[in-house]
């Protein structure tokens, strides 16, 4: 990979002051200090970037205008007669999408004895679940509790989470990681068996459980795994495109459309289980994203048309650490494990300007205040990007540390001629998870009756920020939690007639705001297709 001469001057000041900023231990900033530098440099505080909802039940809300765009299009059904008479696929639960909430789900309602079914718009393991790298938090050590836990997550939520639903969190994390470990996740292990665990940013112990840098991709392949082995039938290629609800406004099935031909299916079923996840290929504000092809919102949009509240749905997490350079992998993220294991955040005159294992939303506007008004970011070609300096690793632990606990980071990087373990990388944030979603209970459930949510697309967990590791964790605990508790539903549910007046009744409420817009939505996945003026 070739360097720019800037590259290459700024990198030279970089090494010269390795030795000194390894010993160097940045300060944490004061809570007044993170509130100042988030409210002046984070994108969720950029107030031309959002708008007010106008129609449903969070009416008069602040939202992104591009999810607002989504929430306020014509469904994808509108002048198209659906015969809900007609039942193409029935079960007990109904699972919406296929990555590590939803077969968590799946595997739990199937081993409670109900006939489970799971549809996906990709393929199952197509989620962001197999973009996870860094590992899953879960206090199962000496000297760690799930109460310290707890603090963690709440101090990095902001004090803004739901008790109730982090006490789920982190009372079922060690049973997460259990469970997890029995299916045959293959985390990294000591000698003698112990589980490896490292720090993340924002924690107090060393509590990250990981399997190298590949974490997310060796649970899915686990729970995919499970999935089929149960033999669990699972609808490839096929998206949730509006809830069905029955006469009592119980969630009763979805209407399903075919993605490569289009065509529209009924799906009846006693519960329902919304585990779409989340919504960087939205691109909120143009920022590009760690996100896989799939992550457009879509169960907000169907929740939110079937009259679920959304919750915290102002607030994103942007990764501060996403691929600056080169352009080909622009984006890609580049896991806090880095960070984790040493390696410092560094300007572009060689100074470590801020704590590496500050929160990530605090990491991320520092990493824009130095690119911007102080003027110390490094011009890439595609924007400015601060220096994440991973030679300190094996400096620190020993050469070919880096080599074995991030070697697909490793991999990736040398496709490019860049070795990371000699060579620092650019690094600038990256649009990485949806913190808000759909509100529910500490039983998975919305206000929507039988109609479940679990994953990234639930809000209130983490508040309005999100710590390393807790989005596998909680895949894990709200995704069995929603499987066992749809299960037990579906035990004692009659369904009704079905019916999809909620969706006129939505519609209606659009015109008499007097919204006009040609959207439809759910998105589904995004158009990247060039926009081309004829002459």
């Amino acid at each position: 990979m070739i360097f720019t001469q800037e590259m290459l001057e700024s990198m030279k000041k970089v090494e010269a002051a390795r030795e000194a900023n390894i010993a160097l231990e940045p300060r944490r900033l004061t809570a007044e200090e993170k509130e100042k530098l988030l409210a002046e440099y984070h994108p969720d505080y950029r107030e031309d970037a959002f708008g007010k909802i106008t129609v449903g039940p969070n009416k008069g809300e602040k939202a992104p205008k591009e999810l607002i765009e989504m929430l306020q299009a014509h469904s994808r059904i509108s002048g198209k007669n659906i015969d809900l008479n007609k039942v193409d696929y029935e079960a007990d639960v109904l699972v919406i999408g296929g990555g590590g909430a939803g077969s968590s789900a799946a595997i739990e309602a199937h081993a409670a004895g109900a006939k489970v079914m799971i549809v996906t718009k990709l393929r199952i393991g197509d989620a962001n679940t197999m973009m996870a790298e860094g590992g899953i938090q879960a206090a199962d050590k000496p000297g760690d509790s799930p109460a310290q836990h707890y603090l963690d997550v709440m101090g990095g939520g902001h004090y803004c989470n739901r008790p109730e639903l982090v006490e789920k969190l982190v009372m079922d994390g060690p049973i997460a990681i259990k469970w997890l470990n029995e299916l045959g996740v293959e985390f990294d292990k000591a000698e003698d068996g112990t589980m490896i665990t490292t720090h993340g940013g924002g924690t107090s112990r060393k509590r990250m459980h990981a399997a190298a840098d590949y974490s997310g991709a060796e649970i899915m392949r686990t729970l995919r795994d499970e999935v089929l082995n149960r033999q669990i039938p699972v609808i490839d290629f096929t998206a949730a495109i509006e809830i069905i609800k029955d006469e009592d406004g119980k969630a009763a099935g979805a209407v399903l459309m075919n993605m490569e031909t289009g065509e529209l299916k009924v799906a009846r079923a006693k519960t329902v289980v919304i585990a779409t996840g989340g919504a960087g290929r939205m691109h909120y504000q143009g920022f590009p994203t760690s996100n896989h092809y799939g992550a457009t919102a879509d169960g907000l949009v169907l929740g939110y048309r079937a009259g679920a509240k959304l919750l915290y749905q102002d607030t994103l997490q942007y990764h501060p650490t996403g691929v600056a350079y080169p352009a080909q992998i622009f984006g890609a993220l580049v896991t806090e494990k880095v960070r984790s294991m040493g390696a410092k955040l560094i300007n572009s005159e060689g100074e470590a300007y801020i704590h590496p294992l500050e929160t990530r939303d605090v990491n991320a506007a520092g990493v824009i205040r130095e690119c911007t008004t102080n003027g110390k970011g490094v011009n890439t070609g595609m924007g400015k990007a601060v220096w994440l300096d991973t030679p300190m690793i094996d400096m620190i632990h020993g050469k070919g540390t880096l080599e074995k606990r991030l070697p697909a980071m490793l991999r990736m990087y040398l496709k490019f001629g860049i070795d990371m373990r000699e060579t620092p990388i650019l690094i600038y944030p990256t649009l990485h998870y949806q913190n808000g979603g759909l509100e529910i209970n500490k039983f998975g459930e919305t206000c929507v009756e039988n109609l479940f949510v679990a994953g990234e697309a639930v809000g209130g967990i983490h508040g309005r920020n999100r710590l390393m590791g807790n989005s596998l964790l909680d895949i894990i605990v709200f995704g069995r939690n929603a499987g066992q508790q749809a299960a037990a539903r579906a035990k004692t549910t009659t369904t009704g007639a079905l019916t999809l007046k909620h969706v006129c009744e939505y519609e209606q409420e659009m015109k008499e705001a007097g919204i006009e817009t040609e959207a439809v939505s759910p998105k589904l996945l995004p158009d990247y297709t060039r926009k081309v003026e004829r002459i």
